[in-house]
């Protein structure tokens, strides 16, 4: 008998089957590289969303706001203040706040799909997705950067006031390394790694308990526990789900920080 849970299809058989990375690609139309898959349709979703609560939460602005602007200026406020703010400084931040919103939104809610009944396929959890917006956070913290200090600027602030000239040009190169290459990989790979393993977790326990009760006997017992673990793991993702989107944002803020201050 198949069975679907958590996006994933399994069959109830004699043999356990553990869900694998290959569950993720899930092609809805066509096969191949080009396929429609099943996170691409989960991101046009949650891109709709996000468009919708924006519009109705903007549309009709008050001085008393309602429950709908209340909440859009809660979430842009926090932000602004708390993190834009606090990390780029009140010279600079203004401008990449909309920016900073759009990443924390689109990725709170991307996150949170993965436990959201009838959808449960966070899209983040799709590589291609992280390396994605780390990519605009790439592009966006370097520009501004350049635009900020020009290109000897630039290079000449990454090496701290005070190094001695002799282990300046290592100095240089370690930092040029974590500017290009550690910064966006490891901002890219935390969100995916994260999403990832709490899905495919979320799923293991899913997938198991359905196999344990269909065994019967004593393994009923150990199949219903194995729901009770993914009911209560269920709320520690959650809580995952929105420090990722925090931490991935706070870091973008602190990148675009680094990159307009004037000092290193």
């Amino acid at each position: 008998m198949s069975v679907v849970t958590l996006g994933f299809s399994f069959v109830q058989a004699d043999e356990f089957h553990a869900p694998s990375p290959a569950d993720f690609w899930q092609p809805l139309i066509g096969s191949g590289q080009w396929a429609i898959t099943r996170p691409m349709f989960v991101m046009t979703l949650v891109t709709i969303l996000l468009g919708a609560w924006l519009i109705l939460g903007t549309r009709n602005l008050k001085m008393v706001p309602g429950k709908g602007q209340f909440l859009t200026e809660t979430v842009y406020n926090f932000v602004r203040n708390d993190i834009a703010r606090d990390l780029i400084g009140g010279k600079h931040y203004a401008k990449y706040v909309p920016f900073l919103f759009s990443i924390f939104v689109f990725l709170l809610l991307s996150n949170l799909m993965g436990v959201t009944p009838f959808v449960m396929m966070p899209t983040t959890g799709t590589i291609a997705i992280p390396i994605g917006l780390t990519f605009l956070v790439y592009v966006v913290y370097h520009v501004a950067g350049l635009r900020q200090k020009g290109l000897a600027g630039y290079f000449k602030a990454m090496v701290p006031e005070g190094v001695p000239l002799v282990i300046a040009p290592i100095v240089l190169l370690l930092e040029i390394f974590s500017y290009f290459v550690t910064r966006p990989l490891t901002l890219a790979l935390r969100l995916f790694g994260n999403m990832f393993a709490g899905h495919m977790i979320l799923t293991l326990f899913v997938v198991g308990g359905f196999f344990l009760v269909g065994q019967g006997g004593l393994l009923v017992a150990a199949g219903i526990g194995s729901f009770v673990m993914a009911f209560l793991m269920t709320f520690f993702e959650i809580l995952i789900q929105v420090v990722q989107a925090y931490v991935f944002t706070l870091l973008a803020a602190s990148y675009i920080g680094d990159g307009v201050s004037e000092g290193h």
